[in-house]
């Protein structure tokens, strides 16, 4: 069986329509196993973080730690309002945090306490980085109505957080 995909062309006759013919892809179930890797460069130069080079059948072992949280217990807010806020807590940490956060904004809900994780660059002076992360704190507590925790890792290059290259 071939991995590429192929064209057939189906046809459908009825009573109230003429023949109707239309295009259909088909491929092999080995295709399904290139969604959500990255493409292998020829020079090899691609540089992935941690998260970018687990491939999708380890995510669940080696990243679990990740998705622990309290917002689907009896109570907790609704899976659409938790989506909502977590793509406005993301949003509003590239934005204030501006050129400085080098991996995931990891987003995790403990009973009452959001508490956010990220690795930034050490590209501000200490007095302006923890003025940006009360400042974030704050407003973030203000807007969500619990408190908001800010766990940052500082690394001196953006190399740093290279795993690998492909």
């Amino acid at each position: 069986m071939s991995i590429y995909p192929q064209v057939l062309r189906v046809c459908i006759t009825g009573n109230i329509f003429p023949k109707i013919c239309r295009p259909v892809h088909t491929g092999s179930a080995l295709m399904k196993s290139q969604s959500g890797r990255y493409k292998v460069t020829p020079k090899g130069d691609r540089p992935l973080t941690y998260e970018m080079a687990n491939p999708p059948h380890q995510i669940a072992h080696r990243k679990s730690w990740n998705s622990f949280n309290t917002s689907n217990l009896l109570g907790g807010l609704r899976p659409a309002e938790t989506a909502v806020e977590d793509i406005f807590i993301r949003k509003f940490i590239t934005g204030t945090w501006h050129s400085l956060v080098l991996s995931e904004v990891i987003i995790k809900r403990q009973h009452n306490i959001i508490r956010i994780a990220a690795i930034i660059r050490q590209g501000i002076i200490p007095r302006k980085m923890y003025f940006l992360i009360g400042y974030t704190e704050e407003l973030l507590s203000s807007w969500l109505q619990c408190p908001v925790v800010m766990e940052l890792q500082t690394v001196a290059d953006r190399k740093d957080v290279i795993f690998k290259y492909i």
